[in-house]
């Protein structure tokens, strides 16, 4: 049998969130209000220093309209087409918006059918999350404002970026947990609640950066964004392996970043990072969740293509319409962060190492979980990823060519497949027999 693999991990849920006294509704209303408005829309350390099956996606095309706080009507005319444009621009690395096969998820989760299904694992985690511990930690202060007014100069810029991205992409966790929720309400109460309230986070981190954005006189227009942008389907096992790999990265983010600008204080540029700490719980309690529900389902895990599909979603890139266009995970965040390395040295991080930190303890957590995962401290590993980012850089150099489109996509071809041989080369390195593992086995503790 393959061996177990003994990581250190971040604090099971159950044991490290702190329970917050709960404020009076008025205290709350900020959030609450944010979140209701969106719910009508239906369906990241001190060391680091600066040196049925159905359609698999929506016709219409993703575009994002940014309207002004001050005045909605300035979004018409040229104002909006310029806007649309550099939204449009974004997409090749941009969050995606998913749906799945409902009709199997309900089948996944049927008692009667699946007799694994553990119900008091489930029950106990609905009560988790009932708590809310973060009910009343997402309420904002006159510091947000006065910090985006003393921001000038290309650092603005980048950060109304990291605004918009991070806000997509909770915004689309949120639409995937209402319905799921929503779709599972009959099957299973328990887990469809679990999931209902997982939408609650998702919108309440979502609602809270678009009030970021107001700081900046912008704002996302959520409600066109869930009917214009393009879905990507997954079957429910692979929602399970990105889901999963999503939330468990976003907590080694986020407890990262924080504890980082902690101990350097002189690079805390705007306040949201503060609230880090106990956003990155809500997190690090959702990976719990899809956890649960993969062990839960163990011919997800158990077999020889579990261990391809787990190495595959580690790395995870895909390649569409002619251009590279990534999923979550390593890959991806590696590429995404070192074309945005400006914002990570902004707050006085060094972007590549930052984010091999993070790739590396999220592998030793996925691990517990994953039959295999990547062999990601393996010195090659990080040697690809710096290889793929020399490319990935030429392919966007191309993009930003007055060739035609033709001779801009003759130019791509071999670009193109050299990014596609080093990702199968990365896939292909001899990777680390893990498994499931009980979460219980391990002692809670932090790294740091």
């Amino acid at each position: 049998s393959p061996p177990i693999i003994n990581f250190p991990s971040p604090l099971p849920f159950h044991q490290s969130l702190l329970q917050l006294q709960k404020s009076s509704p008025k205290a709350e209303e900020p959030v609450t209000r944010m979140a209701a408005e969106m719910a009508l829309a239906k369906p990241t350390i001190s060391k680091f220093t600066t040196s049925s099956r159905r359609s698999s996606s929506r016709s219409i095309s993703f575009c994002s309209i940014r309207m002004s706080a001050a005045s909605t009507e300035a979004a018409a005319g040229g104002t909006k087409k310029k806007l649309q444009k550099t939204a449009i621009k974004e997409t090749l690395l941009t969050p995606r918006f998913y749906t799945t096969d409902f009709d199997e998820m309900e089948t996944l989760f049927n008692s009667e059918i699946n007799k694994q299904l553990n119900q008091a694992e489930f029950e106990a985690l609905l009560q988790e999350f009932k708590t809310d511990y973060n009910q009343t930690h997402f309420v904002r202060n006159k510091e947000f404002k006065e910090a985006a007014d003393k921001m000038q100069g290309p650092l603005r810029g980048i950060f109304v970026e990291f605004l918009e991205r991070s806000c997509t992409a909770e915004f689309s966790g949120f639409l995937l947990y209402k319905e799921l929720g929503r779709r599972l309400k009959k099957t299973n109460p328990v887990v469809a609640e679990i999931f209902s309230l997982m939408s609650r986070d998702e919108a309440r981190h979502a609602g809270f950066l678009n009030k970021g954005l107001s700081d900046f006189n912008l704002a996302l227009d959520l409600g066109f964004l869930t009917k214009a942008r393009k879905y990507t389907f997954f079957k429910p096992k692979f929602i399970f392996y990105a889901t999963y790999l999503s939330e468990k990265i976003g907590y080694w983010r986020y407890i990262t970043i924080y504890r980082h600008l902690k101990a350097n204080p002189e690079f805390q540029c705007y306040p949201i990072f503060k609230y880090f700490e106990n956003w990155c719980q809500d997190e690090n309690r959702h990976g719990d969740f899809f956890s649960a529900l993969m062990k839960a389902q163990p011919q997800f895990l158990n077999d020889w293509k579990a261990k391809l599909w787990a190495r595959f979603f580690c790395l995870s890139i895909l390649i569409r319409n002619r251009c590279v266009s990534a999923s979550q995970v390593y890959v991806t965040m590696y590429l995404n962060d070192c074309q945005r390395s400006d914002f990570y040295e902004g707050i006085g991080l060094n972007t590549k190492e930052f984010d091999m930190h993070v790739i590396i303890e999220t592998n030793r957590t996925t691990a517990r979980i994953f039959p295999a995962v990547l062999d990601v401290e393996n010195p090659e590993f990080k040697r690809k990823l710096d290889r793929m980012v020399e490319i990935n850089q030429k392919l966007l150099a191309v993009g930003e060519t007055d060739d035609i489109p033709l001779v801009k996509n003759l130019k791509r071809v071999p670009i193109i497949a050299a990014l596609v041989s080093e990702i199968i080369s990365a896939y292909l390195m001899p990777p680390i027999e893990s498994g499931s593992v009980d979460l219980a086995e391990f002692e809670p503790r932090l790294v740091y």
